[in-house]
């Protein structure tokens, strides 16, 4: 028979820091697009929606690390949705394309879809450090609107 033998504790867990990163980023992308009252449009749809009714969507799934969390003036694969785009129509990749080309101008939608398919291993000090910079951001946006 077989022996068990626990687990030596770590530290937090890597899918832990990835939880906290994904929930900063999320109310980051949600706040950043968001009015004075704290309201959201859906980019695929155009329902305006207050950002704790709206998702974070991703042009390209979350499963792609290297732009899981690609958010910059430049480059962005993600942008708030409604619940019904988001989960219900599967992110409405070609609307989301088309928003994307519209706003960072054409072609943009591709090259983030070229990006996706590097891979991209993050460290646990990376994510901890994005996961911090994002928390403050969000902390900067609700002393404006919250």
């Amino acid at each position: 028979m077989r022996r068990l033998q626990g687990r030596k504790k770590k530290g937090t867990k890597r899918r832990t820091l990835v939880k906290n990163l994904d929930m900063y980023f999320s109310r980051y992308i949600r706040w950043s697009h968001a009015d004075s009252d704290g309201n959201v449009k859906c980019i695929t749809c155009d329902a305006v929606k207050h950002v704790k009714e709206m998702q974070c969507g991703h042009f390209m799934s979350r499963r792609y690390y290297s732009t899981r969390w690609l958010s910059n003036t430049k480059l962005s694969n993600c942008h708030p949705q409604c619940y019904g785009c988001n989960i219900g129509s599967q992110g409405r990749q070609y609307k989301h394309s088309q928003y994307i080309d519209r706003t960072y101008g054409e072609g943009t939608a591709q090259k983030i879809a070229d990006r996706a398919e590097l891979s991209r291993k993050y460290t646990n000090e990376e994510l901890i450090t994005l996961s911090n910079y994002y928390k403050k951001k969000v902390d900067e946006l609700c002393t404006k609107h919250c």
